[in-house]
This record gives C-alpha cells, sequence and structure tokens, in this order.
C-alpha cells in the first residue's frame, strides 16, 4: 500500500516539472493519495473514480438487480445544476436503501468524494465526471508495449510510449471533438469570478 509519504513526493515531483492550475483530482480512494492531493496542491478539489465505486456497490446488490442500481446511480450525474445533483443523490441513496441498507450507507459516506465534478461549471462535467479518455489512451500505450514485451532499456520504453501520447496530443489539437482544447482549459482555469469558466470553491461541494 502506497503511503501519504509516497503520494507526496510524487505530486511533488509533479510540480517541480511544472504541473500547474490543479482543479481537480480523480482516483480510487487511495488514504495517501486524499491525504496528500490538498496538503501539496493547495485548492484542488478531488473526486473519487466512479466507475471502481460503483463496482463495490454493485458487489452488495444482487445480480437480478445491478442494471437497475447502475440506471439509478447514473440519473445522479444526468441532473442539470449542482443543487439537483445532491437532491438526486440522496433520493437514489434512500431508494436504494430500501433493498440494501449497506448500500445506502456506502453512498451517504462517499457523497462528498464522487461529486467533485459539481463544483465545475455544467458546461464542464461530461469531461471530468469521469476519466474514461484517459483510461482508453492508457490501455493503448499498455497494448503498443505489450506488443514489444522487453526493452532494451528504459529509453525505449519511453520512445514508444511518448510517441504514442504525441500522437494522441497531435489528434486532440487536430480534431473538434477533443477531450479539452486549449481555450476550454483556458476557460476551466478562470478563478471565482469569472465568466464561462468560473469554478466553485471546493467547498461547496459539501453543501
Amino acid at each position: 500500500m502506497r503511503t501519504v509519504l509516497f503520494w507526496t513526493a510524487f505530486l511533488r515531483g509533479l510540480k517541480a516539472h511544472e504541473l500547474g492550475e490543479v482543479r481537480l483530482v480523480t482516483s480510487d480512494a487511495h488514504t495517501g493519495l486524499k491525504q496528500a492531493t490538498p496538503a501539496v496542491l493547495q485548492g484542488s478539489a478531488w473526486q473519487r473514480y466512479r466507475v471502481h465505486f460503483k463496482r463495490k456497490v454493485l458487489a452488495n446488490v444482487t445480480a437480478g438487480s445491478s442494471e437497475m442500481v447502475t440506471a439509478a446511480i447514473r440519473t445522479i450525474v444526468a441532473q442539470p445544476a449542482i443543487e439537483h445533483v445532491h437532491e438526486q443523490f440522496d433520493v437514489i441513496a434512500t431508494m436504494l436503501g430500501r433493498q440494501s441498507p449497506k448500500v445506502e450507507d456506502m453512498l451517504h459516506e462517499a457523497k462528498g468524494d464522487l461529486l467533485g465534478f459539481a463544483a465545475f461549471q455544467q458546461s464542464y462535467w461530461r469531461q471530468v465526471w469521469s476519466t474514461n479518455p484517459l483510461e482508453r489512451l492508457s490501455k493503448e500505450d499498455k497494448r503498443r508495449t505489450n506488443v514489444v514485451g522487453v526493452f532494451p532499456n528504459p529509453a525505449a520504453l519511453l520512445r514508444l510510449s511518448g510517441a504514442i501520447l504525441a500522437k494522441q496530443h497531435d489528434e486532440w489539437v487536430a480534431r473538434d471533438r477533443r477531450y479539452f482544447s486549449e481555450a476550454r482549459m483556458t476557460l476551466v482555469n478562470t478563478r471565482p469570478g469569472g465568466k464561462e469558466g468560473q469554478v466553485n470553491p471546493p467547498e461547496l461541494m459539501k453543501a
């Protein structure tokens, strides 16, 4: 298990390589990472990776109800405004609690961790509520490196992975449909008090 010391050193290493303006960190519920994030990346919010959380929820319901539970949880992120997200979360938790009180407890306990995306303007939710595009990129990198199998040295591995990332970067730059354009990233980084890209302070997530 990686400790808070490991994650603190890891995040400081990223900052040393000019990582800046981090507004949201999405990850599994690593205790060390949760503790290191606000200490190193001041002002950033943290969000739990919801796909992995959903798997834990489904492990506590019957196989026959898993599809219903999945559909119900999806309605939470389909809401048009932050206040509706919180209201729907409570409705779904209560509804699922009739079948499984443990699931209701899991949802309430993880509420603040799962709703980090709601601190952003609604037009950005689709990009920040999930890391699926980055997961697909990671899988492609893994697939390509597995084809090679054994690399003669670390530099050879970096050359291949770097080429894969560079190609993806070029595709995102050239296409209208991309994960985040440079212009939209500029708007996301607008501090509270700005216009289109305004991001609510992290404390609003706890409302």
